[in-house]
């Protein structure tokens, strides 16, 4: 649905890192990618209810996948009317509540720090991201905080000019839209807009943005970016050579035990790329033509 070359699916499946992670290590990170992606393979096809519930499965197997609800929330709220993206978000919450009413009437405090522990700060020995500065450095406040403003910085930044353009405000104005009754025709022409590129971009540059802008990421974080690596560096109109050379440098140094500073150098510079890469990529997507009557096939469905 998204029209990425053949030359991309060895990447898929080459990994050695994301074989260890998935058959020898059974993280439970295996289970939430594949809730992430089955969630954007239904937000594509426009059955928003099951997108909605796999993607809540998943934030409930891993708290990681909330990274993506940023681009989740700007893809509904887009995509559908007001309230039904607000009914969009009450089933993804009762879904948690569903997960949680095993433990909920036993421990509630505790089911619910743990669950959503975000305080939680990973060794300095075992990250792979940010392992080339000092460990002073990297357990210190304020390089929390620089990297909580990063992550603000470019959340704005995608929002703003990427993830909205199917609107085609801005976001002052998106925000005001959501509580006006916009006409009928223009909200169709809005959701269609909301094509599979369009989800499959927004949703995989959060995830990316993400991850870059995590403090510490443990091995078993490779599953988030694997599949999503070959997808990101397409949309940056990279060379199909400098697609798989950044590839191979990313693979090599996520199979680096322990990490060094040069393979977290590696990690960091090669997610950098893709982050930076898809937002000068996605520039062109809606500027030509409008993409509701691009693929023939899309612009016939109808708003679910």
């Amino acid at each position: 649905m998204v029209k990425a070359p053949p030359y991309l699916f060895p990447l898929l499946v080459l990994s050695k890192r994301l074989h260890s992670v998935f058959l020898l290590r059974l993280f439970n990170d295996c289970f939430a990618v594949g809730f992430l992606f089955i969630a954007i393979y239904a937000y594509q096809h426009r059955v928003w209810t099951v997108g909605s519930v796999a993607y809540s499965f998943g934030v409930g197997t891993k708290m990681s996948l909330l990274l993506a609800a940023p681009a989740i929330g700007t893809i509904l709220l887009q995509a559908l009317p007001f309230k039904r993206a607000v009914n969009a978000a009450f089933l993804m919450a009762q879904v948690q509540l569903t997960i949680a009413f095993p433990f909920l009437p036993v421990n509630p405090l505790g089911y619910i720090s743990r669950a959503f522990e975000f305080s939680r700060q990973f060794l300095y020995k075992w990250t792979v991201n940010w392992r080339f500065l000092d460990e002073e450095t990297f357990l210190s406040r304020e390089f929390a905080i620089a990297l909580l403003a990063a992550h603000l910085g470019f959340l704005l930044l995608f929002t703003t000019t990427r993830w909205l353009k199917p609107s085609r405000q801005s976001l002052p104005g998106f925000i005001m839209g959501l509580w006006e009754s916009r006409p009928l025709l223009m909200h169709q022409q809005i959701s269609l807009r909301v094509t599979p590129t369009h989800v499959m971009t927004s949703v995989l540059s959060a995830m990316a943005i993400g991850l870059l802008c995590a403090r510490s990421l443990h091995y078993q974080f490779y599953a988030y970016l694997a599949w999503s690596t070959p997808f990101l560096l397409w949309k940056s109109n990279l060379h199909p050579i400098a697609i798989y050379v950044v590839w191979a440098v990313q693979e090599w140094a996520w199979n680096v035990y322990p990490s060094t500073n040069a393979s977290s150098a590696a990690v960091v510079g090669c997610r950098l790329i893709q982050v930076l890469g898809v937002w000068w990529g996605a520039a062109k997507d809606f500027s030509e033509k409008d993409p509701s009557t691009d693929d023939e096939h899309w612009g016939h469905n109808h708003v679910e």
